[in-house]
């Protein structure tokens, strides 16, 4: 059961957040300082790693300049969970418990903490927890600064997100607890996966008639083949995006299908609500709440509009849980705070995860939309690998390639392949060929911001293995798969 909301917490927040938009920048960077400040004091009393870094004999950290803390990597707290935490009543242990148990899904832990995990590309799961403050941000973030809300509300309240549903995961715990703290809007916001057969996915959407869709782009890319086929039959008053990179293409495509607005955002586990999009098509970032750092390979500060390496986060909004320049592994570029729409947050542009769609056929050589992240959750999720690359390499036949990040265990190579199958089988493509095979070469892209899984390129010759060590077992399967098909 859920504690009745703060709504003291809520109301004070929700104004800020109200009253930002009509602030100078020069207020925005005050409220940064400002919380910055009090992040830096609260992690430098009760969380051991950031204690070692911000100085033991140091009394106060107010004023210190970021810049001069070192970053920190997600191993690195997790390993120390239980000494990172500013809360005594928060432990690793019993959250690996809670976040086990899918009955748990939006319930609150311990004293009304809201919880969420990820596992991460790399395989290092994440356990992320928030006080009812940061969740106060997070909510007044996405219902005061997401154009379009109050549009699509008023006009069809129904939301639909599309996506894993399955798991403890941010998007879908926000889902349920939102459920739970409003049951008058229960029938109104549901989660649906995109683990479902397609015919399926289609005939849920439909009779739940969602005024706004929320989802990732590849996987609105699919709702978009299914509404043209007219299997699908929903409209939309807009469309939310996220996750991935939503390329013009892909929005052009979108819009043109379901005509209506698209609205791209940015988040992640680690801040829930990082940027959202404007009317003039540009991300603005949430920097009153939290500072995002492109830096290069060497953790050194790119210039303004050059895209970095990687992304160092500190989140402004958690003090229970102190991340302060906190490699998030994205990367991102700013660009100022000069819009055409005004706003004083600074414009960030986002090259998030670009996997591609793929088309399989099916018996019938009809063409069949597999989202990347389904198969991406589906290896990580079931099979419980991380270090892959999925190539197809025919209209029906895939080739999942196992990084030596992975054990080399015949019976979890298996295991991958016969998930991946069990998976296309629900979509009606139980005749699609799945090899796996070890790549000794360099390691499959382990970031899950560069290509994980890769489309066939039809009309053209088939490239060469991007790994220059390839096997000599996966030219061999090639060879095969080659004269099967001409028998």
């Amino acid at each position: 059961m859920w504690p009745p909301y703060d709504l003291w917490c809520y109301a004070a927040v929700t104004f800020d957040v109200v009253a930002v938009a009509w602030s100078p920048r020069s207020a925005v960077l005050a409220r940064q300082r400002r919380r910055l400040d009090e992040l830096l004091q609260v992690a430098a009393a009760r969380s051991a790693p950031y204690r070692e870094r911000l100085g033991g004999s140091l009394h106060s950290p107010e004023g210190r300049p970021l810049a001069s803390i070192a970053p920190v990597c997600k191993a690195e707290l997790m390993s120390r969970f239980d000494e990172w935490v500013t809360d005594p009543r928060v432990r690793r242990e019993p959250l690996l418990r809670f976040v086990a148990d899918p009955s748990c899904i939006g319930d609150r832990f311990g004293a009304g903490f809201t919880v969420w995990s990820s596992s991460g590309s790399s395989g290092e799961q994440g356990l992320f927890v928030q006080d009812e403050r940061a969740m106060a941000v997070y909510d007044a973030l996405e219902a005061f600064r997401r154009p379009g809300w109050s549009m699509a509300a008023g006009l069809a309240p129904r939301i639909a997100f599309v996506g894993a549903t399955t798991g403890h995961f941010a998007s879908t715990v926000s889902i349920e607890r939102l459920r739970r703290l409003a049951p008058w809007l229960a029938d109104s916001v549901r989660g649906f996966s995109f683990l479902s057969p397609p015919q399926e996915l289609a005939r849920a959407l439909d009779a739940f008639a969602p005024g706004v869709v929320a989802t990732y782009p590849t996987t609105a890319l699919q709702l978009a083949g299914l509404r043209h086929a007219g299997r699908l039959s929903i409209r939309p008053a807009a469309l939310w995006t996220g996750g991935e990179t939503l390329t013009p293409s892909i929005r052009r495509r979108l819009q043109h299908c379901f005509r209506c607005p698209v609205r791209d955002s940015y988040g992640a586990s680690e801040f829930l609500a990082m940027a959202t999009e404007c009317g003039h098509g540009h991300l603005h970032l949430n920097d009153d709440w939290c500072i995002l750092e492109p830096v290069d390979e060497h953790r050194q500060p790119v210039p303004e509009g050059r895209a970095g390496h990687t992304t160092l986060l500190t989140n402004l909004a958690n003090h229970l849980q102190p991340l302060i320049r906190y490699d998030i592994g994205d990367r991102i570029s700013l660009h100022g705070a000069s819009c055409p729409c005004g706003s004083p947050l600074t414009v960030v542009k986002v090259e998030g995860r670009n996997d591609d769609l793929l088309l399989l056929r099916d018996e019938r050589r009809r063409a069949v939309p597999v989202p990347p992240l389904a198969l991406t959750t589906v290896l990580e999720e079931e099979a419980g690998v991380f270090d892959f690359q999925l190539e197809q390499t025919d209209d029906d036949v895939l080739e999942l390639r196992i990084g030596p990040a992975e054990p080399a265990d015949p019976a979890a190579m298996a295991h991958a392949e016969s998930a991946v199958r069990r998976y296309l089988e629900r979509l009606g493509l139980a005749h699609v060929r799945v090899h796996a095979v070890r790549d000794a070469g360099a390691a499959c892209l382990q970031s899950g911001k560069r290509r994980r899984i890769i489309a066939l390129v039809r009309g053209s010759p088939r490239p060469r293995s991007r790994h220059r060590g390839a096997s000599e077992a996966t030219a061999r399967q090639r060879a095969q798969t080659r004269r099967a098909k001409k028998g």
